[in-house]
């Protein structure tokens, strides 16, 4: 095993100095990139989320995620450590057949604690954007392995544009919402009401959505709830309402009933135990759940 690790780190920094001509160069700067010829990138498309990444050689890769409901972020992933930590120079760079091209300095980025550099949203846009454009956004290191050395880790636009159009589709067909932003809703009811309002319909909508697509969603249990004003039977009735009112519109969406637990409670369950104004506007709710396998 001792024996694997060293080989595999000298065959490491072997090749982070024989890929330095892939790359444009500043100084000494060692870098990895994909050459012209073996520039791939790989699509992993769904309605629920859409993955455009490239190996780099002998780094790692790195990977453009689309999650429905989100914007995309791109995440630098080496395969194994490679000494680098701390702030790093995200730039643009010319690729080989752009010579003259000026380098454009997008932002600084920094390495996690386990290795990877997570982009920012308005970051991977651009990173996007000069890709297309048929340039290398190209992360800048400092201190390699404690040296003064830097080492610059490119992204290659060879063969980028097919696979670019084959995401953007992905993309234009993603869910409104992903799993996590709608496994938990509460939708609110003024005093003494039971029907749905324009927004909550709006918010079921995204539920009913969402479910409908993910044959993983098992069960969807829709409680309702009251405030604690007035008498108890007459609340544990309108909670019931309230939740019937959630679990019609929902089947009328096309939710499979099977899937749908309704239960009524009444003012047992209020968000806190303070009688406040607050407290009963908060309380007045159903809530939807959702479990998947």
């Amino acid at each position: 095993m001792r024996l694997a690790q060293l080989l595999l780190s000298s065959l490491f920094v072997s090749a982070l100095y024989v890929s330095t001509a892939l790359l444009p160069q500043q100084g000494m700067a060692a870098g990895y990139a994909a050459s012209i010829e073996k520039s791939k990138w790989d699509l992993e498309a769904s309605k629920f989320s859409c993955r455009l990444s490239q190996l780099i050689p002998l780094f790692g890769e790195g990977v453009f995620d689309h999650e429905a409901g989100e914007q995309v972020r791109f995440t630098l992933k080496p395969l194994q450590g490679h000494g680098l930590n701390g702030k790093v120079q995200l730039l643009v760079e010319a690729s080989p057949w752009q010579p003259g091209v000026a380098v454009h300095r997008i932002g600084e980025v920094e390495f996690t604690s386990n290795g990877q550099i997570p982009v920012s949203e308005q970051y991977s846009r651009q990173m996007l954007a000069s890709l297309f454009k048929g340039r290398m956004p190209t992360f800048l290191a400092q201190n390699w392995s404690g040296t003064n050395e830097s080492v610059r880790i490119g992204l290659s636009a060879a063969n980028f544009p097919p696979a670019y159009e084959s995401y953007a589709d992905c993309v234009a067909q993603l869910l409104p919402v992903n799993y996590r932003q709608i496994a938990r809703t509460a939708v609110l009811f003024p005093s003494a009401q039971w029907q749905l309002s324009d927004s909550t319909k709006a918010r079921l909508d995204l539920i009913a959505i969402y479910v409908n697509n993910d044959d993983a969603v098992n069960s969807v249990y829709v409680d309702g709830h009251s405030d604690a004003q007035g008498r108890r039977l007459a609340n544990r009735d309108l909670s019931k309402k309230r939740a019937e009112a959630v679990t019609a519109y929902l089947e009328q969406k096309g939710v499979n009933p099977d899937l749908i637990t309704t239960r009524y409670h009444g003012e047992r369950y209020p968000v806190e135990q303070k009688n406040n104004r607050a407290t009963r506007d908060r309380s007045r709710r159903v809530t939807i759940r959702l479990d998947r396998n």
